[in-house]
């Protein structure tokens, strides 16, 4: 093979990289803005927008949720803009924020999901609060262990960002239940539209890459496999004794 042969294919081959890359950026920007509009339409009557809706007044506790899990959703957008800017330095430092965010968003969640279920307002209506109480308790175990993984795997890049970004679509959940119309099809339903976004990073694999990533396979399956679990032990009588003493 001559030298301008090889050299061509080279050139070809950095091409195909640098047009991979820009499409992974803005795949993976334009999947935080989306997760971000869909917690903003879900909880503007109740939060963002609550003043025009009239909706009922929060206590602290519910204004601390609502303040973390926007500053969470705003740094995800930030992060993926960061990285789609080349300004990758400056991510990982951002990143130190994400953790202690983190932190802090599983704590004052199981606060908030108590003590809802304390008052009787926790789920959908119909769905007693001790049974419903599963849904946000194993969210908070199946959140921090997918953002966990994700940081410890900080220096792949391509499990890192598949497996924030699916985190990220159980703290979501919430806000898709909320999405006009949603609640009446019920809880299933709900995991059903939530997992879309699961769906959408799989096809983008399969797509650009012949093969679903494995970040995506196992952290899409895990936290699908999780959805079903939660109704199946929200159902018996063990949890719902638990939930009876954890929330007496």
């Amino acid at each position: 093979m001559s030298s301008l042969s090889v050299g061509s294919a080279d050139t070809t081959l950095a091409a195909d990289r640098s047009a991979l890359a820009r499409r992974e950026r803005l795949f993976f920007s334009g999947m935080a803005i989306a997760l971000t509009v869909v917690a903003f339409v879900g909880f503007a009557p109740t939060y963002y927008l609550k003043a025009h809706f009239g909706t009922p007044a929060l206590s602290p506790l519910l204004h601390w949720h609502g303040a973390l899990f926007t500053a969470w959703m705003l740094l995800l957008v930030a992060q993926t803009s960061l990285v789609a800017a080349g300004r990758t330095s400056v991510h990982r430092k951002l990143g130190v924020l994400g953790v202690v965010l983190a932190v802090a968003m599983v704590v004052i969640g199981a606060a908030v999901a108590i003590t809802r279920a304390q008052q009787g307002v926790l789920g959908p209506p119909g769905a007693p609060s001790v049974v419903f109480l599963v849904v946000p308790i194993v969210g908070i175990v199946v959140f921090p262990i997918l953002f966990g993984i994700a940081i410890y795997f900080r220096r792949r890049p391509d499990i890192h960002k598949r497996l924030v970004l699916i985190g990220t679509t159980e703290l979501v959940t919430a806000a898709v239940g909320r999405l006009p119309g949603v609640v009446a099809f019920g809880i299933p339903a709900i995991f059903a539209l939530t997992d879309l976004f699961v769906l959408a990073i799989a096809v983008y694999d399969y797509r650009t890459r012949g093969r679903i990533h494995p970040a995506t396979l196992w952290g899409g399956l895990f936290l699908i496999a999780s959805q079903p679990l939660r109704l199946f032990i929200g159902g018996t009588a063990v949890w719902q004794s638990f939930a009876t003493w954890l929330i007496s």
